[in-house]
């Protein structure tokens, strides 16, 4: 067996043994979920909001020295992965909402970009 599976096994194990009893009620549907925190369908998504934070900081720097291209392209996979969250089984809202706040942190920085020129 891979390491990094023996690693995820171990961790899986530990937090149904440990973190699971302690839940609420609400909650423990959430851990077993398809989409819940044991899988890359949850994490994924949230270092994702990595992209958005940075979008959100760049709103601070000059028009002139915002790449077109790297915000088109921003803008043009958040639409697509947006789109595509809602076709696949799971479907994964916190994947189409962070998909869709990178595609308006995207377009918002090329609205900047074409009002200046």
């Amino acid at each position: 067996m891979l390491p990094h599976k023996a690693l995820y096994q171990v961790l899986c194990r530990l937090g149904d043994r440990f973190v699971y009893p302690i839940l609420p009620p609400f909650a423990k549907p959430v851990w077993n979920h398809p989409a819940g925190p044991k899988t890359v369908f949850f994490w994924g998504p949230i270092i994702k909001w990595g992209l958005v934070i940075a979008g959100i900081a760049d709103l601070s720097r000059p028009p002139e020295k915002i790449s077109v291209s790297q915000n088109a392209a921003l803008c043009a996979t958040g639409a697509i992965w947006t789109r595509y969250s809602f076709v696949i089984i799971p479907v994964n809202y916190n994947l189409a909402s962070v998909n869709f706040f990178v595609m308006c942190s995207g377009l918002s920085q090329l609205c900047r970009v074409a009002y200046y020129r």
